[in-house]
């Protein structure tokens, strides 16, 4: 009898542990989830699609195009109402607000800027801890579980890109990392995720509105960082410069596309410039980079494309189209027929591809012969800048000023 209630208790925590880990599996923790690379974990796609989603909940939470955190059964937001730029805790299951956080927020101006006065950075949650970039450029670090600030910095006091803030920070072995000021006057740092404290600066070059990522060659882990002149490479552990290559920003355009690891490759592209590949390689006591093929002519300006079995599936820029580009040779595969905005994202869930490149979203397969559309759901009655949040059969989709609860059912 003993050793069947032995047997029974192991099972039984067994399940537990299980089922955390499915749980953990579909967190979506920061921008473009767990791994930075749009990479839906745990979602099965239905043998047949529904004519349409069902609407479980819909909150108005404020203006901002930064997309919501999911870790748990708890949804962070990261809005502007009025004059404060605000942070939610919502319950994902009924959309109700467990704590916020406000500070007042600078003003944002000048055309395309002042039609988005809401946050643009997502929020990043790690170690019981939540991190924010406000438009200005402060960046708070928030208790995950009860909204208490743990600390708040602005050490580039009134300095951000032409328009505004947009980088989401990382957090990497206990520090977390900003990209922060303006051209000519910016740096990226690292603070101690527990205490705020400085821990290195790297202020070789400003900002863009990318966000970095992170890659490993030969056991040293380094930032991807798409700077305002440069793609250069920066050592996690202490900020040293280890290899740079020379992105000239084309016009007034800075980088708004995120690079892309795959291994020891990098992708990369941006407005106006076509897609580039190259290698990071280590040689002596540093490293150098090699490139490995270009695209002048297919690239995107305002949404990541997302890796897939060797592929890569984007919204074009110029055309404005859906696309499938080779990720070994960069050789463009198909193109879709419907021209949407630049705007909008692409996302890599199992067997498919989602896409949402205006207000609705598009179920895509994810093949290299052809553009095939398996099912398409309206969202919203606006253009979404957001991404949406996939977790089981769960989509959150954060529009201009509502999040909304979307199921598969």
């Amino acid at each position: 009898m003993a050793v069947l209630a032995r047997a029974r208790a192991a099972l039984a925590g067994y399940v537990v542990i299980t089922c955390a880990a499915c749980a953990l599996a579909q967190d979506w923790p920061q921008w473009r989830g767990p791994g930075r690379d749009a990479k839906v974990t745990g979602f099965t796609a239905p043998q047949k699609w529904p004519k349409e989603l069902t609407q479980k909940w819909r909150v108005t939470v404020g203006l901002g195009d930064s997309t919501p955190a999911l870790v748990g059964s708890r949804l962070y937001v990261f809005t502007r109402q009025g004059n404060e730029e605000v942070t939610l805790c919502l319950d994902a299951d009924n959309g109700k607000e467990l704590w916020r956080d406000k500070y007042e927020a600078v003003v944002v101006t000048g055309g395309p800027s002042k039609e988005h006065p809401g946050p643009r950075s997502s929020p990043t949650v790690a170690g019981g801890k939540v991190i924010t970039l406000g438009v200005g450029g402060i960046l708070s670090c928030l208790d995950a579980t009860a909204g208490k600030l743990l600390w708040r910095k602005d050490d580039f006091s009134g300095a951000w890109p032409q328009f505004f803030v947009a980088m989401s920070p990382i957090i990497v072995d206990g520090l977390c990392i900003a990209h922060l000021g303006k051209e000519g006057n910016g740096a990226l740092v690292a603070y101690d995720l527990a205490t705020g404290n400085q821990k290195w600066k790297w202020s070789g070059q400003g900002p863009t509105y990318s966000s970095p990522v992170l890659m490993t060659v030969e056991g040293t882990k380094q930032l991807v960082v798409h700077a305002e002149k440069s793609l250069v490479g920066i050592a996690a552990a202490d900020g040293r410069l280890l290899w740079q290559v020379a992105v000239p920003p084309q016009m007034r355009f800075y980088s708004s596309v995120t690079p892309i690891v795959d291994g020891q490759t990098v992708i990369y592209t941006g407005q106006g410039r076509g897609t580039k590949a190259l290698k990071v390689e280590k040689q002596a006591d540093g490293f150098v980079t090699k490139d490995l093929w270009s695209n002048s002519e297919l690239g995107t300006g305002y949404n990541t494309p997302v890796l897939k079995n060797g592929l890569l599936f984007g919204i074009s820029d110029p055309g404005n189209i859906i696309y499938c580009m080779s990720a070994r040779n960069g050789e463009m595969l198909w193109t879709g027929t419907n021209k949407y905005g630049r705007f909008g994202s692409v996302i890599d869930a199992g067997s498919v591809i989602l896409a949402l490149p205006v207000s609705e979203l598009l179920v895509i397969e994810s093949s290299d012969k052809e553009y095939k559309e398996l099912a398409r759901y309206k969202v919203a009655d606006s253009q979404i800048y957001a991404c949406p949040v996939v977790a089981g059969n769960r989509i959150f989709i954060k529009d201009w000023d509502c999040l909304t609860l979307w199921t598969i059912e």
